[in-house]
Formats: structure tokens, sequence, C-alpha cells
């Protein structure tokens, strides 16, 4: 039974020692004039000049394929908006909205006759769930959003200002 429990205790060390695990830090400094999601990919890209400067693994909308249509259907946009403000206080650690929708979305919800939704951000894990660090990748689980880790979250926030265009593929 001692054995059984050092196992155990071993393997939730070696989970969370992975979950928070520090990558390759972004130099402070650095910043982004564009953001780059290729959903199918489930990949953040910042770039500067057109030369990615850091990567990030995210998480999409519980039904991340296709475009986001309207309120509700757990979609992640596709098209290109801009960072338009930043949301310190958040559900979530820390967000950065997205201007979803733009024009032509709500217009094509209107024909439709239906919400297109909106509050699409990049934010990091539910407050008081930074535990589970990089697990939260192990499935689409945002309504809509991109997700990153806290300590992501912390650098995307420093190197992308207001203003940023922000470009989502499918």
């Amino acid at each position: 039974m001692k054995r059984f429990a050092l196992v155990v205790v071993a393997f939730v060390l070696a989970a969370l020692s992975y979950a928070h695990w520090p990558g390759a830090q972004l130099p402070a400094d650095a910043k982004a004039d564009k953001v780059l999601v290729l959903k199918g990919e489930r990949k953040l890209i910042l770039l500067r000049a057109g030369t990615p400067i850091k990567e990030y693994e995210v998480a999409l909308g519980s039904d991340s394929v296709g475009r986001k249509a309207q309120e509700g259907d757990g979609r992640t946009p596709e098209g290109s908006y801009v960072i338009d403000y930043r949301k310190p206080n958040s559900s979530f650690y820390r967000a950065l909205h997205i201007s979803y929708p733009d024009a032509a979305d709500r217009a094509q919800a209107t024909v439709r006759g239906v919400n297109p939704g909106g509050l699409i951000m990049i934010h990091g894990i539910r407050n008081g769930l930074g535990i589970v660090g990089r697990w939260h990748r192990l499935m689409d689980w945002t309504n809509g959003c991109i997700a990153v880790t806290n300590s992501e979250i912390e650098e995307i926030w420093a190197a992308v200002p207001d203003g940023t265009p922000i470009e989502i593929r499918a």
C-alpha cells in the first residue's frame, strides 16, 4: 500500500510539473504587430513584420469546426479582427477582447434571424483553476474564445497592444 501511495504522489507531482514547466520566454520588450490563429492546428502565433516571434498551443470553442454563426454555438470565429480592449478582471485570468462580431458577421446573423454573439477573447484559465496549466489543452472547452495558460496570457498581454490585428483561420 505504501508503494502504491508513493507511485500516486510521484504521478501527481509529475503531472503538476508538466502543467507548469516553463517554456522559452518571450523577451519582455517584444511587441507583436499581428496575431495569427490557426484553428486546425490549435496554434496562436505572434508576428512581428511577418516573422513569428512566439507560438502557443491553444484550446478553442467546444465546437471548433466551422465559423462562428450565432451566440451559443461554441465556435471560434474565423476572419480578420482587431484586439480592441483588454479586461484585467475577467472570469478568466486576464483577457484580450477580439472585435467579433464585425459588420459582416452582424449582417449574416440578421439574415438568419439570430444573435451573432460576442465577448470573444484570448484568455487564460478560469479563475481558481489555474493549477490545470497546460492540461487545459486536452480538449476544446471555451464558448468560442481562445485559451492559453495563465503564464502565456501574461506574455501575450505584454506583447500585444490594443489595436493589433488578429487573423483567425480554419
